[in-house]
């Protein structure tokens, strides 16, 4: 895969790319048993939804509202409204662990000089506690998020916000996302992006194309020349 040039802040998404937010159902694999699945699934979906029917409504309440409106949705429809496991998932999804090659790939950018930031739909707490726990935050310029802004992603001023922020220009971004909507917006938006695909995600039918696809983030430094 040919280098992205002139590459000067690789920022990424939290949930998904940064941290594995699927961890919080497997550690309650012994409550759920076949269902953290499902679970999992639900409420990512249903977190996302309400993401973008709030923006769309103009009614914006910060990620860990979101957070516990969609897992109450998800326990409901899966029958397993058990307030000693909400409890649990809540405070499991607040302390997620980074994906394996999280900390060397940031290592590795910051070592050839690039700026590196987390842009999420995250409340600040929450992007704080996770950032902390998983001893990175000496890795990371900035953490951003879109309560700076008071509207979720994939709205453009998320994604300016982000270059306010570090003071480059969008062409001068990597952007790293799971999400296929979000790696399609921030595109469109004027991004070089990195979509990590690690879910087996097809193309979406939007606005923007990203500019490689890859299924970890090992593999990010030798795209923007920080091999």
């Amino acid at each position: 895969m040919a280098a992205l040039g002139g590459i000067r802040a690789c920022v990424f998404d939290a949930y998904g790319t940064v941290f594995d937010f699927a961890a919080a159902a497997r550690s309650c694999a012994d409550v759920l048993g076949e269902q953290a699945p499902a679970l999992t699934a639900l409420w990512r979906d249903k977190q996302l939804q309400y993401t973008w029917l709030r923006s769309l409504q103009q009614r914006y309440v910060d990620l860990w509202q979101i957070t516990g409106d969609s897992l109450d949705y998800a326990l409901d429809t899966l029958g397993l409204a058990d307030p000693a496991l909400r409890t649990r998932l809540m405070d499991l999804y607040r302390t997620l662990e980074v994906f394996p090659e999280v900390p060397e790939t940031l290592r590795r950018l910051r070592a050839a000089g690039l700026k590196t930031a987390i842009l999420s739909n995250g409340s600040p707490s929450m992007l704080e506690t996770a950032v902390v726990g998983n001893r990175i935050g000496d890795l990371l310029d900035a953490v951003i998020s879109v309560e700076e802004v008071g509207v979720f992603k994939p709205d453009p001023r998320v994604y300016r916000r982000a270059l306010e922020r570090l003071g480059v220009a969008a062409a001068e971004v990597s952007f790293q996302s799971s999400n296929a909507w979000d790696a399609y917006a921030a595109s469109a938006f004027g991004m070089r992006v990195v979509w990590c695909n690690r879910y087996g995600q097809k193309s979406e039918r939007l606005p923007g194309h990203p500019d490689h696809m890859v299924t970890t983030l090992a593999d990010l430094p030798a795209l923007v020349g920080a091999a």
